[in-house]
Parts: structure tokens; C-alpha cells; sequence
């Protein structure tokens, strides 16, 4: 199995993250649980299949920030 989520899962998550930006962070075990509450009769492998693109989403915006590249590129 690899990294490759349904468009169901993707559309939900993207879904979800625009309506409710402030409930997500880069922690799987909180996103899992926001998914939880935010998703009325959606099955557990759904629920962390969202949970798990959510987080990855986060963390690669944080990976990505200017500020971070900016400090790998300076020399030491």
C-alpha cells in the first residue's frame, strides 16, 4: 500500500481543512479526533484515512515555509 488516498478521502479532508482550519495541527492523534467530531457516521478506516492526509497536508505546508529555507540556505 502506498500514499495514494481516494478522491473521496481528499475532497473530505480538503473539505473539512478550509471550513475548519483552526482544529488541525501537524499531530495525527488530534486530527484523528477533530475528524471524529466533525464527521457524523463516517467508518474508522475513513476517519484515519482523513486524519493521516490532514496531518500530511500540514506537515509538508510547515516543511515549505519561506522562513525555513531561508534559514537551511545561510551558511553556519
Amino acid at each position: 500500500m502506498g500514499k495514494v488516498k481516494t478522491e473521496h478521502i481528499k475532497r473530505l479532508g480538503k473539505e473539512l481543512m478550509s471550513r475548519f482550519p483552526d482544529k488541525f495541527s501537524s499531530s495525527f492523534e488530534d486530527n484523528k479526533s477533530a475528524v471524529e467530531a466533525l464527521t457524523q457516521g463516517a467508518t474508522t478506516k475513513v476517519r484515519n484515512q482523513v486524519a493521516g492526509y490532514i496531518t500530511h497536508t500540514i506537515s509538508l505546508t510547515q516543511s515549505d515555509s519561506p522562513s525555513d529555507s531561508i534559514e537551511n540556505e545561510m551558511p553556519a
